[in-house]
């Protein structure tokens, strides 16, 4: 299918089943942490799967391309986001497959039905308005800063929206790390795996992958580190299969 570029706009290659995104110069574009989230999440066949702030729709598109995923939906606040991601999801001929709903994470409860989704995904803003540098870019700065939703938003969504012994995975800053596991508790959500993400093996971490369960039994397993690079500009193997190098 071709699809019209807006100014500004660029098509990049995901590495998998042919399929592209749109992105924008200038606006917030899809990093590491956004891979590296699809390549943790576990989807099983026939599952249903949400994405909280999915942007231009990187991560559900992703998750389609790995897993056996039976519907996958993103919810995201931004209008021009979302119409790019309407217009990925156009492009790739995955309409059946993905769907793009405009909205407010804060809202998403009455935007779908309780306990609808197996899965629930979260690439959240990591910084606190107070911490940091604020981009005077909204869309940049929310997609960075808790303006507009925070962690509690985020993790309270999905304790409602995903069944019983459903998952919920996010990518986040280890700095934050108790925090995330106090607001998981407190909504029932309870931590089952995590991996710490360096980028250089002999450097502390700077992002850390966690699954939790809705209701699940207190026992959490920690994976061996994840590794960026071997060496400044070359990644690590892991990585490259991440993204399909």
């Amino acid at each position: 299918m071709t699809i019209e570029l807006k100014e500004g706009e660029r098509l990049d290659d995901l590495q998998r089943n042919g399929y592209r995104i749109i992105q924008r110069e200038g606006k917030f574009r899809f990093g590491m942490d956004a891979v590296l989230l699809s390549g943790f999440v576990q989807v099983k066949p026939r599952e249903t799967v949400l994405d909280l702030g999915t942007g231009t729709g990187i991560i559900p598109i992703l998750l389609e391309a790995k897993t056996q995923g039976r519907h996958f939906t993103g919810l995201e606040i931004f209008p021009a986001s979302v119409d790019m991601a309407r217009r990925s999801v156009a492009l790739n001929g995955l309409e059946e497959r993905i769907a793009i709903v405009q909205g407010d994470i804060k809202e998403a409860g009455s935007l779908f039905a309780p306990a609808s989704f197996d899965v629930i995904t979260s690439n959240p803003p990591y910084m606190t308005g107070q911490h940091g540098l604020t981009n005077p870019d909204l869309e940049k700065a929310a997609a960075r800063h808790e303006l507009l939703c925070t962690l509690e938003d985020v993790v309270r969504a999905a304790a409602k929206l995903v069944r019983t012994g459903g998952r919920f995975y996010m990518v986040h800053r280890p700095f934050r790390l108790a925090e995330i596991i106090r607001t998981l508790s407190q909504y029932k959500m309870e931590p089952k795996r995590m991996r710490m993400v360096h980028p250089f093996a002999d450097r502390e971490p700077n992002m850390v992958l966690i699954e939790s369960v809705r209701g699940g039994r207190p026992r959490m397993t920690v994976e061996r580190p994840l590794i960026v690079f071997e060496e400044p500009g070359k990644y690590t193997a892991e990585i490259q299969n991440l993204y399909g190098f």
